[in-house]
């Protein structure tokens, strides 16, 4: 009888340590989600911010030179609603277009993995837009950055680095207030960043359309999206590669 409840005794003890772990698998998240980054380790990636919808897109280049969705991830955290960053100091998350090099990947940030946006932009700062260190990173606080969480911010990361390390000489970063249809501008036609948003908004449909991001250059101070076949462009032709006065 002893030995009965000495079995039955190892086996409950082995139940529970099967259950714990199962738990901790389940709590603990997975840094790759899927696919796996070797997967599109050398194509060129373009990203896609969505300020209300609280979403980040990930593209990659396919070989007819157009950009499929790899994975739409939520966006943890941002601050100061919608609209552009203007001001050091308010807590405004940047919209506009922006160009990541090399340069701006930090894996040792604070906040785990941060790819600073490079704000201010050539149209930040023909505004007089003031502002630093604006990132897209961990952890899920931010003064006017886009917190992913660490586990996403790592996934992310990886593929920026790969893509930049596999040829791609720098990254292009499009933040909206929102999906830019005509149904969303219309219920947000009052807004007083309606003149900046009608900037936006032609780079995002030019997307949506011909999955290739747009050429977009700052003239006079304006976002102006360049007239263009949709043929595919090479990557280093697309998103803001030209300006003038």
């Amino acid at each position: 009888m002893q030995t009965i409840r000495h079995i039955i005794f190892i086996m409950s003890g082995l139940l529970f340590f099967v259950g714990l772990s199962s738990v901790t698998r389940a709590e603990t998240p997975s840094l790759w989600l899927t696919p796996q980054v070797s997967d599109v380790r050398n194509n060129p990636v373009f990203i896609q911010i969505f300020k209300e919808e609280k979403e980040l897109e990930l593209y990659h280049r396919e070989s007819n030179g157009r950009f499929r969705l790899v994975k739409r991830y939520p966006v943890c955290q941002f601050s100061g609603g919608l609209g552009p960053k203007q001001l050091t100091g308010d807590l405004k998350s940047p919209e506009g277009f922006y160009r990541v090099t090399p340069a701006q990947l930090n894996p040792n940030s604070r906040f785990y993995r941060a790819i600073n946006l490079g704000f201010p932009n050539e149209f930040d700062q023909a505004h007089g837009y003031t502002g630093d260190y604006l990132m897209i990173h961990g952890d899920c606080k931010s003064v006017g950055c886009y917190a992913m969480t660490d586990a996403y911010i790592g996934e992310i990361y990886r593929y920026v680095e790969n893509a930049l390390q596999g040829g791609q000489t720098d990254l292009n970063i499009a933040i909206y207030p929102f999906r830019m249809n005509q149904e969303n501008m219309n219920r947000h036609r009052n807004s007083s960043h309606m003149a900046f948003w009608q900037q936006l908004q032609p780079a995002y449909q030019y997307f949506t359309d011909n999955r290739i991001p747009a050429i977009v250059s700052v003239i006079n101070g304006r976002y102006v999206v360049n007239a263009h076949s949709a043929a595919p462009a090479s990557v280093t032709e697309t998103l803001l590669t030209r300006s003038s006065e």
